[in-house]
């Protein structure tokens, strides 16, 4: 399931809904995908293939997918338990933004 959502990213980003490039490392259980933003292109790749992304973002398969098809957005009592870590969760709302899923 987690895999079919980032297949359809590409299709499902919107154009002009970021203002620079962004690059994002998700680990959500074993699956590992790099997904890179700009104002144009939305870019998925296998694996963690930047050594420095913007956002970095640890969660379950459960739980993201609680996020993208739920409309669930994470709050401070999810970070502080570990249900999902991330060094930068105002990017996580610039992420979902840029495929029409506002907070």
């Amino acid at each position: 399931m987690i895999e079919s959502i980032f297949k359809q990213m590409t299709e499902l980003f919107q154009a002009g809904s970021v203002s620079k490039n962004l690059s994002y490392y998700f680990s959500i259980d074993e699956l590992k995908r790099t997904v890179f933003l700009d104002p144009q292109n939305c870019r998925v790749e296998d694996g963690k293939t930047t050594d420095s992304a913007d956002c970095v973002c640890k969660t379950s398969a459960e739980f993201f997918a609680r996020i993208w098809n739920e409309g669930y957005r994470p709050g401070i009592k999810d970070f502080l338990s570990g249900a999902i870590r991330s060094n930068n969760p105002e990017a996580l709302k610039t992420f979902l933004a840029a495929f029409g899923k506002d907070a």
